[in-house]
């Protein structure tokens, strides 16, 4: 091996010793054995020859020409060792070659004559395999011809077939071709080709099939409104039989039916029960099912051949694709549904008639479509549905529109229940639209209200005959046994507007009951809606009319007496709006759970707000006439009469509380509450003028008053307490009135008299003569007359006579201002 190899040193010159001779030879003798061994490189062997030895090539090359020259003696002697043998084979050789030439000619010659022996039996054999072979052809050709003929019939009847488009026996044929006949004779071309032809034969038919599912989903799309219109038709005629049939059983009269079958109903002895009138029969006769209006056939056939081509789940697949698509687009509605009914009923024909459909698939056919399928569909479009309806029904403002949506909306529900489709957040929904609908009617109502409060003349109803008198009980439950004594002609204490509101909120009721008639709800239920509807008409919109009316800058105080009589009369009439939706839904007012009319806190809040509106009006009118004063602040002395607004003033209210006490008392409810008005107001309108009259004094643009325009002021003061004392209205007990003025009283009293020894020295004590003197208020006042006495007016005497009684006034400021010092602190 290499990695065994020994690479000696070349030896050296001639003069070597015998043992350096040896080991040279030994080298040279390893080196040739790598030379000559080709497996091996031969670059390191020949670098070890000549690595750092000095005649290294000539001693290489002598010792390779010894090598050559020890094998070529070894050649030579092989050659002559085997030489001898080689001669003797090619002599004996040379003498076999004549032999075989001679024999070459014989079997020449025999085979010549045997040739011409045998032409003649060689052609007659030869025309003998030839019919032999012509024989076998002829019975092969009859045989397999046998077995082309059933395959190229079947074929022909596989085109004509195809050609009349009965496709479904078409692949029928096909399966016979390819498992029956094909095999037979799979070996020849025609077949090969017609092998091939019958995928795309498939293939065709598969596309013409699925031509004609296109065909019929548009037909059906185009057909659904029919579809569900004769459905909900037919729902709605059942749902008018049915109530006609309770109606008939509640009278006893009526002989309940088994089934219904296509509108035609059946008694139990088989025999069809005859209508009232034949108009009747001949609507039940022109009612067409699904399977007349939409041709199903289409849909029979291509899932027979889908199914034969063992793709069947491809045909449903898509099937249930492009309905889900049909149900999106029939679930889109309109822009403008909501403006018109039509807009509704069009929008659930499509839908109904798209799961009318369905539901006829669904029972015609094995699994195209599956209940879970068709619940997924209803389940989605019940979603869209209910948001559809939510979003219009709110843009309603109608509510005949929205009432006639609700019965849309319950023969919609009705009709696909009787389909098997669950509908009860169908009718939760109508409890949204129910919402809607009140809405719509509190502002239709809102309407009417305003209508009759515009209308009305405020006044007590006249009557003048008996007739007339029943007329307006008969609209309002009015009794009152002392007007029902008097002669005619009399007045009834309430307005026009009274029974014409009651009258309306009656409406109202029978309007909102209309919305509840066919939600299958208990009585109790409705009872319940009602009341609560009912609520919001009076404590939103009446309520809300009421107060609107009360705020009118038109009504004036005679219109506002007339409404606090009207309102106490609308809420003696709320027991009878109870009693009357009592009879309406047989619910007795002592179920626990039954709601009752807020109509008595909205009339006492608008009657409130009425007597407010009353105190407000009075004391705005006072204002007015206070603006009117004009009073000469300096003058020396006064006129010896009362100013000329205050005394109209005065004239005003005395005829203003004579409208209370005119209005009509021969009802002790109406006078006492009359009366209470008039006294609150009365004293509110006092209480009022006499603050006015105190800021008018201590206005701080107003500097100096004189004693002169004291006494003019205490000469007003004085006919509001004539005023006061004369009992303007009945029921005030002693000088009650006339304490309104008590401030201004001691006020004028104290600067009269200059009564200041008496003021300081019982202030503070209850029974101080000027009690109601607050010191600040004298304070400021006799600060505007000290500065009028150093212009020479109220005071000049004083400062010339006696000087004395300046010095006076200046300690009664410093004690005054001591005592508010005293009392901010």
């Amino acid at each position: 091996m290499a990695s065994n190899r020994v690479h000696a040193a070349l030896p050296d010159p001639p003069n070597q010793s015998e043992e350096e001779h040896k080991a040279e030879q030994k080298a040279f003798e390893n080196f040739f054995a790598e030379l000559e061994s080709v497996d091996l490189p031969l670059g390191t062997t020949l670098r070890s020859i000549y690595d750092d030895q000095p005649n290294a090539h000539k001693r290489f090359m002598e010792k390779l020409d010894a090598r050559i020259r020890n094998h070529d003696r070894e050649i030579e002697k092989m050659c002559n060792f085997h030489h001898q043998g080689f001669v003797d084979a090619i002599t004996e050789l040379l003498k076999v070659r004549a032999d075989a030439e001679k024999l070459m000619g014989q079997v020449t010659d025999t085979n010549r004559r045997l040739q011409e022996a045998g032409r003649e039996v060689t052609a007659q054999t030869e025309e003998v395999i030839r019919c032999r072979i012509q024989q076998r052809n002829m019975a092969t050709t009859v045989e397999k011809l046998q077995l082309c003929i059933p395959v190229l019939e079947m074929y022909s009847k596989l085109k004509e077939q195809l050609e009349s488009k009965r496709y479904y026996a078409a692949l029928k044929t096909m399966e016979q071709l390819e498992k029956v006949y094909i095999p037979r004779v799979s070996q020849y071309r025609f077949c090969q080709i017609m092998a091939e032809n019958l995928p795309r034969l498939r293939e065709e038919i598969k596309e013409i099939s699925m031509s004609d599912l296109k065909d019929f989903l548009e037909s059906i799309r185009k057909h659904s409104d029919k579809v569900g219109e004769t459905a909900m038709r037919q729902a709605q005629q059942h749902r008018t039989f049915n109530s006609a049939v309770a109606k008939q059983a509640s009278m006893g009269h009526y002989t309940k039916p088994v089934y219904s079958l296509n509108g035609r109903t059946h008694t139990p002895n088989g025999q069809l029960m005859d209508d009232d009138t034949g108009d009747e029969e001949e609507a039940d006769e022109e009612i067409l099912t699904a399977q007349d209006l939409v041709d199903f056939s289409p849909v029979y056939r291509c899932l027979h051949i889908y199914t034969v081509l063992g793709d069947r789940e491809t045909f449903e697949n898509y099937y249930r694709k492009q309905r889900k698509k049909q149900a999106r687009l029939v679930l889109q509605p309109q822009a403008n549904m909501h403006e018109t009914v039509e807009g509704y009923r069009k929008y659930f024909n499509q839908i109904v008639g798209f799961f009318v459909v369905e539901d006829h698939i669904l029972h015609a056919t094995r699994g195209l479509v599956t209940r879970a399928f068709t619940d997924e569909l209803w389940n989605m479009a019940l979603s869209k549905i209910i948001a559809v309806l939510r979003t219009h029904s709110s843009y309603c403002d109608d509510p005949d529109l929205v009432l006639e949506l609700k019965n849309l909306i319950v023969i919609f529900a009705d009709t696909l229940q009787g389909y098997g489709f669950p509908v009860n957040r169908l009718f939760d929904l109508l409890f949204e639209v129910r919402d809607q609908y009140n809405e719509t009617l509190l502002k239709k109502w809102a309407l009417v209200f305003r209508e009759i409060f515009e209308l009305d003349n405020y006044s007590p109803i006249p009557v003048d005959t008996e007739e007339e008198y029943k007329l307006v009980v008969s609209r309002f439950p009015f009794h009152d046994a002392e007007i029902e004594k008097q002669d005619f002609p009399k007045k009834l204490p309430m307005s026009q507007s009274v029974p014409q509101i009651y009258t309306q909120v009656k409406e109202f009721i029978y309007a909102s009951l209309k919305f509840s008639e066919s939600l299958h709800r208990s009585s109790t239920e409705i009872d319940d809606m009602l009341r609560k509807s009912t609520n919001l008409l009076l404590t939103r919109t009446l309520s809300s009319c009421l107060q609107n009316l009360i705020k009118k800058p038109h009504i004036g105080l005679t219109e506002l007496v007339q409404i606090i009589i009207n309102t106490t009369h609308l809420e003696q009439a709320c027991r009878y709006l109870e009693e009357f939706i009592t009879n309406i839904t047989n619910v007795s007012p002592e179920t626990v759970h039954t709601t009752r009319l807020y109509g008595l806190s909205t009339f006492k809040d608008a009657r409130h707000a009425a007597e407010g509106e009353i105190y407000t009006k009075l004391n705005q009118k006072i204002d007015e006439f206070i603006q009117l004063a004009d009073y000469e602040w300096g003058m020396a002395e006064s006129d010896g009469r009362a100013s000329g607004y205050l005394m109209d003033l005065i004239n005003f209210l005395r005829s203003t509380f004579q409208v209370f006490t005119h209005l009509p008392n021969n009802n002790n409810d109406h006078a006492s509450m009359s009366g209470k008005v008039a006294q609150t107001a009365c004293m509110s309108a006092c209480k009022h003028l006499s603050t006015s009259l105190m800021q008018m004094l201590l206005d701080t643009e107003l500097k100096q008053i004189s004693m002169g325009a004291i006494q003019q002021f205490n000469l007003d003061v004085i006919q509001c307490e004539l005023f006061a004392s004369s009992e303007p209205v009945p029921g005030f007990q002693g000088d009650t009135l006339q304490l309104a003025f008590i401030d201004l009283r001691q006020l004028l009293d104290l600067f009269m008299v200059w009564d200041w020894s008496t003021y300081l020295a019982d202030y503070g004590q209850p029974t101080s003569k000027y009690l109601r003197v607050n010191p600040a208020t004298a304070l400021a006042l006799l600060e505007k007359m000290k500065d009028t006495s150093k212009k020479n007016n109220i005071f000049s005497q004083f400062r010339k006579n006696d000087r004395d009684k300046q010095k006076l006034i200046e300690t009664v400021v410093k004690q005054l201002r001591s005592l508010v010092n005293g009392m901010s602190s």
